[in-house]
């Protein structure tokens, strides 16, 4: 919750500048380091338990404290006892090799089976509950220390491991996002269960990286490669599905190589058993917290690049020498964690079985033609910039936005700024969560990356899709056109789906050439509307090129329809063009699930 509240509170939606945006996330961060000396002169336990206790209490208030600066506090504040908790722990002792993998594994398939929502952002009864004993777990588990030896090394590959996770590696939207991908050039609907099937295999895979035995150089060096390849090439559609499946086990692979990591000052034993404080200190203490500083940076450093327009690619490459590093600097082998068998059994079963609590069980969606109110009652369109779900007030509510849509009745529904997994935001699949809301089938075009974009729901027939990437010229967002014709009235219809991206103070000229010849190939002659978040305003020259190309302002009879900012509009930036058709009943919509006002026309 804090990554998103930095982004939506604090940042603005990239309003604020994002190097002060990093400044303050940085800060966070860097505070625990002066926990860790405090630990190891005082008494680590007692700063792990006052901590958990801080962690704890704030993570229970944020199922109530939603929106704001209160929401931006409070999460900064959980944090800052996270990281203090993790501090002291490390200087503590325990094994981080261990533990640490069984939270990631743990965090991974909960997620799944909340259907990426938060516990934080859930609305039923249920949820209050399962923080609350989450929280107990946690305190209860501080009693004392766990047995068994602690690395620095294991301590240090926390925070980029919840990096890699959290950004592919178990990551339950990415397993959605890559299945959809596997079944459809353009990512719509993907066949129940199998996602969250995939995402139990991930985390079997990883776990059993993680305990079981680490032969030698080889299974070392292959592990190494296979992080460093899935770091590289998760970030393109068709590379998703194999990322998953590699990161995860060499991701666990490190966790094992980091407890057979050669024993720090302390052991006395050439086998690396430890003496009675092996493994504890300060050195553990600053590993982890310097991890969580990989951690913080790496995140910033990739998804600023969205706003600030450097490359980005090599952000999780670079996060991944880590793991990769730990792994190759030996070549020892590790035995395994020695689980026991039905420990290893349960484990295994919950793995495949705790995500499919998040299978959407709504009826099949049936496709209609649309035809039941009469030809005379035209199709409905609702355009919606979603900004990746989060409302003005930083507050996460796809139910919300969900029943705003729905009260348009619309047969089609255009989104922009559609986030299907970004760490930044919670890893929620904004996309899945509103089609299972709406009871609508899906269709996704990536823009950004392989999981942000823009997209079109319906459940009318559908006949050809297709996506094309657009031309950035100088702008930091990629941007793209996603076309999807739908039978409707007797008739197809061919749908545009963009969102442009401008240039830095001009005109975005190229994309509009490029989406009006794209929406005319596309279109092939049918009645054609492009519709989104086109950032261009009445009378703009962009909007002149569109009237040129054959695009026509549908609501132009209507002026104004001012959707921008969502709680006072003065801007008129969403817009829908059409060819061969005429828009009627046009309204703009009062909610405030995201910084745009939503859209709602009916075309005939």
């Amino acid at each position: 919750m804090w990554l998103p509240s930095i982004i939506t509170i604090f940042g603005q939606a990239a309003s604020t500048p994002a190097e002060l945006m990093g400044a303050f996330a940085l800060l966070w961060f860097l505070v625990p380091f002066a926990v860790v000396p405090l630990a190891a002169r005082w008494d680590a336990a007692k700063v792990a338990i006052a901590g958990a206790a801080g962690l704890a209490a704030c993570r229970f208030a944020l199922l109530f404290v939603h929106g704001g600066q209160p929401q931006l506090y409070v999460a900064s504040t959980g944090l800052l006892a996270g990281l203090t908790w993790l501090a002291a722990s490390a200087v503590r002792g325990g094994p981080a090799a261990v533990g640490v993998p069984v939270g990631l594994a743990a965090a991974a398939l909960q997620h799944a089976a909340l259907r990426t929502v938060d516990l934080s952002w859930q609305s039923r009864w249920w949820a209050a509950p399962i923080v609350a004993l989450e929280c107990l777990l946690l305190l209860w588990c501080q009693r004392r220390a766990a047995p068994g030896r602690s690395s620095a090394a294991a301590w240090f590959l926390v925070g980029p491991a919840m990096l890699l996770a959290g950004m592919f590696a178990l990551s339950p939207a990415i397993a959605t996002v890559a299945v959809s991908f596997r079944f459809d050039p353009v990512a719509s609907d993907a066949p129940p269960a199998v996602p969250e099937l995939l995402l139990g295999l991930a985390v079997a895979g990883f776990l059993a990286g993680a305990t079981g035995r680490l032969r030698g150089r080889f299974d070392r060096v292959l592990a190494g490669l296979l992080l460093l390849a899935a770091a590289v090439i998760w970030l393109t559609p068709d590379g998703l599905f194999v990322a998953l499946l590699l990161g995860c086990g060499a991701l666990g692979r490190a966790f094992r190589a980091a407890d057979g990591a050669p024993a720090p000052p302390g052991t006395s034993a050439a086998d690396g058993t430890p003496a009675a404080d092996a493994g504890r200190g300060a050195a553990a203490g600053y590993a982890a917290v310097a991890g969580m500083v990989v951690f913080a940076v790496a995140a910033v450093a990739y998804y600023a690049a969205y706003d600030l327009g450097y490359p980005n690619q090599w952000v999780p490459v670079a996060v991944a020498v880590a793991p990769a590093w730990i792994l190759l600097r030996s070549g020892a082998g590790v035995p395994a964690a020695g689980v026991p068998r039905r420990a290893a059994l349960a484990g295994l079963a919950l793995c495949f079985l705790v995500p499919l609590l998040g299978v959407t069980v709504t009826p099949a969606v049936t496709a209609t033609d649309g035809t039941a109110g009469g030809p005379e009652r035209g199709l409905r369109l609702v355009a919606y910039n979603i900004r990746m779900g989060f409302g003005l007030d930083g507050t996460y509510r796809p139910a919300a936005a969900a029943r705003a849509i729905a009260a348009s009745d619309p047969d089609v529904v255009v989104l922009s700024e559609v986030d299907r997994a970004w760490l930044l935001n919670g890893g929620h699949d904004d996309l899945r969560v509103l089609a299972a809301e709406l009871g609508m089938r899906y269709w996704f075009g990536p823009a950004a990356d392989a999981v942000w974009g823009d997209a079109v729901l319906t459940n009318l027939p559908v006949g050809a899709v297709e996506t094309v990437p657009l031309s950035a010229v100088g702008a930091p967002t990629g941007a793209q056109a996603l076309g999807v014709v739908v039978r409707f009235g007797g008739r197809d219809i061919a749908v545009v789906s963009t969102h442009i991206q401008p240039p830095p103070d001009a005109e975005p000229l190229v994309q509009v050439a490029e989406i009006a010849a794209f929406a005319t190939r596309f279109g092939a002659g049918r009645p054609t509307f492009i519709a989104g978040d086109l950032n261009i305003e009445p009378g703009d020259a962009s909007m002149r090129a569109f009237a040129d190309a054959g695009f026509a302002d549908g609501f132009a009879a209507f002026r104004p329809v001012r959707t921008f900012p969502a709680d006072v509009p003065v801007k008129q930036i969403d817009h829908v063009l059409v060819r061969g058709l005429t828009c009627a009943d046009v309204s703009v919509g009062r909610a405030v699930t995201s910084d745009h006002a939503m859209v709602a026309t009916t075309l005939r």
